[in-house]
């Protein structure tokens, strides 16, 4: 697992076909989004105690951690309805969760993002990375030329982002919908 990990951050495009065919991967693509998930957490609840706001320190470690899984979630699934019923791809459900999993190798620095000044640039770039692999995770796992592969990442994003508005809305977390919309940004 950690070497397909590399290989997403080294941007080599093997790897997706590899995940891609591999049911026991699956599992590696949620510890990926684990990974991300906790390491995303830890710096959330630093920030906030960085802030002064030591209380909710676990609230802002279990927002970022629920809401890592569940915007991996509703991309993979998002990309997989888009991708196969508006530019007929090729794909499963498993295989877009596998694929859009290991394309978040690159938020694991977000770790850094409690960092004054620095760290929001750190996440930006985390958050490019993570765009540029969750493209290639696309491609890869719909069999997409790049046309529809970009048609497929900006239709997804598009509803991505009004569902993590209406969930947002609906259980007024506001820290839910902006951890989706993180997670349906980075290519998950």
């Amino acid at each position: 697992m950690f070497e397909r990990i590399i290989r997403v951050i080294k941007l080599d495009r093997s790897v997706y076909a590899e995940v891609e065919t591999d049911p026991a991967a699956t599992s590696q693509a949620a510890m990926v989004v684990a990974i991300v998930a906790v390491l995303s957490a830890i710096s959330g609840g630093i920030a906030t105690l960085i802030a002064g706001e030591g209380s909710s320190f676990i609230g802002a470690f279990l927002s970022a951690l629920v809401s890592s899984f569940i915007g991996w979630l509703v991309w993979s699934a998002v990309t997989y309805f888009v991708g196969t019923s508006l530019f007929h791809g090729e794909a499963t459900l498993n295989e877009m969760l596998r694929v859009i999993g290991f394309a978040q190798a690159p938020l694991v620095l977000n770790v850094l993002s409690f960092i004054p000044c620095l760290g929001s640039i750190i996440s930006l770039v985390a958050w490019l990375l993570s765009l540029y692999t969750g493209f290639l995770a696309i491609k890869e796992g719909l069999d997409l030329d790049t046309g529809k592969t970009i048609a497929t990442v900006a239709i997804g994003w598009v509803i991505a982002f009004i569902i993590s508005l209406v969930v947002g809305m609906l259980f007024g977390v506001g820290m839910l919908g902006a951890g989706m919309l993180s997670g349906a940004l980075g290519g998950k």
